[in-house]
């Protein structure tokens, strides 16, 4: 048995601080933009960055605490810098479709310029213009013009009264405009009861001349017309040549400034115009602008003035290179921008000023970095963001605007050009599950950048983790660690991973040891933070989570868990089950029972049949049974009713790892020979008897271990483990000193035949032997049972046969 005992220099794998070649991490350089141990998810980064092609946005899948966002962040930025500066981006007025803002692109900081330049020139023309309009040279020309277009006017009308009164008619204003009134001699208007005493011919006369100066009269307020409209044709070709004379100047010299950016000499042009169309506006008068019910009736918007405003949609100015985004709260409106308003008189009211930007706004020619649970989680978010990258523009929209039941007039703003790249972080499930059931997911995110949870423990990767502990000292200000505690977080991060070879890259719990060694270092009173503070460290925080393990263990030494680790009993093992608490997992016996007897439906998975297994139990017991049969029913089939059950088990079972013990359980049973009660047993088994590697290793050891000491360590006690799975043998210094000073054993093994020789003490054959035994005494017993029957049958029929002679 002695041949299957792992030694003890296959145990001590603890990192030597000697091999190390510095005292302190003072010594180190930090490598805070440096990725370690993600060779494949960097090289996936980088070329997913130099895709300039729509549709190569980054899927970036890990586990969290890999250091995904922090890479992420740190290549963007470096790849951004190389890259050209983005335009700013702007909302102006539209001035032939008001509703529908429009878009302008500007280079970087010229729309901070033309923002405060626009503010300038209203402010200079609501000067100017009022002063222009209030000088000599337009009163001249004004009263030239009506001096011109008055008299004629006055003529026409003199002439017509003139026509009038020769026929015997003056005008007169009434209510219902001008009208003719008979005369007499002496030029007085006829009264009433003078035209009844006229006879009926001299009334008639006066009717027709009435009717006839009465249609002369519209052909005469038609001429009138006609010259005032000409009169004010003229002074607003004055107003509009006095506007021209004051704006063109001003708006001339801002084209200039502007030349080299065709959009915003395009824009002054039509702001001049409609400054000039709307010159009376410039002219009003200040009480005018102070009533604020005339305000609301003169425009919606409360100020006319809005229109020649700025909206500086998105600033780049001081951006360096291309923008990285980093949105770490992607709601609708914070990715998507949203349309404000504001309380006026009782209504809400909204103009292009009010239109916010969103981060994909403002990540526009760069990058935008989300995580993909949160993006997922949010209403409209996901869709609204695959539409926006299918049509490469993205349009600002109020989320209600799309679900009422009575559409109402609203902005509807020009759509902004979309060309960014999208980084988005997530899990591999998140990940599988959009490439599955989203037809449109991989079209859109065409890189996949995977981030590994472990990395080789060579030299280069032990030189970069010290490298990396040194950088978060110095980022979080921590006192420098000795290089044993260095070599005590290699070992930690080693025994994250369950394997020797390997080291952890979930930074994450990396820190938070590295923090809490710095606190409890304080505690020592340690200048520098030594071994000591990191296993402190380390003790405690299992401390904070263990305590469901002190609680077993405390079932456990009041009997309440049955549990055996000495002697030996028949149909009887200690398998071992790894038990997950949040972030803590740890290992403890579990007894599994096996009992055979006359039969033939097999072996009954209990747990099984009362629905507490597992899928992966359930096949691991499929197994079982297929190795019984190609083990002992080549000649004749089995002859075999057993059942197995983990006792004492009520939270289910799944997983593999202790179809080794069902085996040996189940065998012990069959061929009466008992388990060493001192010996646990963990281990995946294939149909043929190979054993196979299995998870938890360290934590079952160690939990088998706590039992024992708990009860008493003789010496004899052990764990049985897969050969396989000796890379994985990261074990606590308690456990490695028992196994050194002859406390504890472990034991490996390839085959199911090794375990029974040590479990069952005895050789292999034997235990074949007895089990084959008792399998063809209970198929001898079947067959006599068998025959039993057919002869009652035989009885039964013949009684049968003589009743009915």
């Amino acid at each position: 048995m002695d041949k299957y005992k792992i030694p003890i220099s296959n145990l001590d794998f603890n990192f030597k601080a000697e091999e190390l070649d510095f005292e302190t991490t003072e010594e180190l350089s930090a490598i805070d933009e440096e990725i370690i141990g993600q060779n494949r998810a960097a090289d996936s980064l980088d070329f997913g960055m130099r895709v300039n092609k729509s549709g190569y946005n980054i899927f970036m899948a890990g586990e969290s605490g890999t250091g995904k966002s922090t890479y992420a962040e740190n290549m963007a930025e470096e790849k951004s810098a190389k890259m050209e500066q983005p335009k700013d981006i702007l909302y102006v007025f539209n001035f032939s479709e008001p509703e529908k803002p429009r878009v302008m692109r500007v280079p970087a900081g010229m729309g901070n310029d033309l923002k405060t330049d626009m503010e300038k020139i209203v402010e200079e023309l609501q000067e100017e213009i009022p002063r222009a309009f209030e000088g000599e040279e337009y009163e001249a020309e004004r009263k030239e013009i009506l001096n011109e277009y008055q008299p004629k006017s006055n003529k026409v009308m003199q002439e017509f009264e003139d026509s009038a009164r020769e026929r015997g008619f003056m005008l007169q204003n009434t209510s219902q405009g001008l009208v003719p009134v008979p005369i007499d001699e002496d030029g007085e208007p006829i009264s009433r009861e003078d035209f009844q005493e006229m006879d009926d011919e001299k009334k008639d006369e006066i009717r027709n001349k009435s009717q006839k100066i009465q249609n002369e009269i519209s052909q005469i307020m038609r001429e009138i017309r006609s010259i005032k409209e000409e009169a004010q044709d003229e002074l607003a070709a004055l107003e509009k040549k006095i506007g021209i004379s004051v704006v063109q100047p001003i708006i001339c010299h801002l084209q200039d400034k502007y030349e080299d950016c065709e959009e915003i000499v395009n824009y002054l042009e039509e702001v001049q115009e409609d400054i000039v169309d709307n010159i009376d506006r410039f002219r009003s008068n200040d009480e005018d602008q102070q009533n604020p019910f005339l305000a609301m009736q003169q425009d919606d918007d409360g100020s006319f003035f809005i229109r020649y405003q700025i909206n500086i949609f998105v600033n780049n100015s001081k951006t360096e290179g291309a923008p990285v985004i980093y949105e770490k709260n992607p709601t609708y409106y914070n990715l998507f921008g949203k349309i404000e308003g504001k309380s006026q008189f009782g209504t809400i009211t909204t103009n292009f000023t009010m239109i916010r930007s969103g981060s994909l706004h403002r990540a526009n020619g760069g990058f935008l970095i989300v995580h993909a649970k949160d993006l997922l989680t949010n209403p409209f978010c996901w869709d609204t963001l695959k539409r926006a990258l299918i049509n490469q523009e993205i349009t600002v929209e109020n989320i209600g605007e799309q679900y009422r039941s009575v559409p109402i007039i609203t902005l509807k703003p020009e759509a902004v050009e979309l060309d960014l790249k999208i980084i988005m972080i997530g899990s591999p499930y998140i990940y599988y599950l959009l490439y599955n059931y989203d037809d449109e997911f991989s079209e859109l995110f065409k890189i996949k950048a995977d981030f590994d949870i472990e990395m080789e423990r060579n030299k280069k990767n032990i030189a970069k983790f010290a490298d990396f502990i040194s950088s978060v000292i110095n980022r979080d200000e921590l006192k420098e660690f000795s290089a044993e505690a260095v070599a005590a977080m290699i070992d930690f991060s080693s025994r994250l991973t369950g394997d020797r070879e390997k080291l952890s890259t979930k930074f994450n719990e990396i820190i938070e040891i590295l923090v809490e060694a710095d606190v409890w270092s304080d505690s020592f009173g340690e200048e520098i933070v030594s071994a000591s503070s990191v296993k402190k460290a380390i003790d405690e925080k299992e401390r904070r989570s263990n305590l469901l393990e002190e609680k077993i263990q405390e079932q456990i030494d009041r009997d309440h868990l049955l549990l055996d680790v000495s002697g030996s009993e028949i149909g009887q093992i200690n398998g071992l089950s790894v038990y997950q608490a949040g972030n803590y997992s740890f290992g403890r016996p579990a007894r599994i029972t096996a009992r055979s007897y006359l039969g033939k439906e097999g072996v009954i998975n209990i747990e099984r049949e009362a629905k507490m297994s597992g899928r992966i139990h359930s096949k691991g017991v499929m197994i079982l049974t297929g190795y019984l049969g190609g083990k002992y029913a080549q000649d004749s089939p089995l002859s075999l009713t057993a059942s197995i059950a983990f006792e004492q088990s009520y939270g289910g079972v799944d997983g593999d790892s202790a179809t080794c013990a069902e085996v040996v359980a189940l065998l012990s049973s069959l061929a009466g020979i008992p388990v060493r009660q001192d010996i646990a047993i963990t281990g995946s088994m294939n149909q043929k008897g190979v054993v196979q590697p299995i998870g938890g290793v360290n934590e079952k050891i160690e939990g088998f271990f706590k039992v024992c000491q708990a009860k008493g360590l003789t010496g004899e006690q052990g764990v049985i483990i897969p050969h396989r799975n000796l890379d994985n043998l990261m074990l606590n210094q308690e456990v490695v000193e028992a196994v050194a000073q002859g406390k504890f054993n472990l034991y490996s093994i390839d085959d199911i035949d090794q375990a029974l020789e040590i479990m069952l003490a005895k050789e292999a054959d034997q235990i074949h032997s007895a089990v084959k035994e008792k399998l063809e005494e209970y198929a001898e017993l079947e067959a006599e049972s068998y025959g039993e029957l057919e002869e009652d049958e035989e009885e039964n029929n013949a009684e049968n046969n003589s009743d009915e002679d």
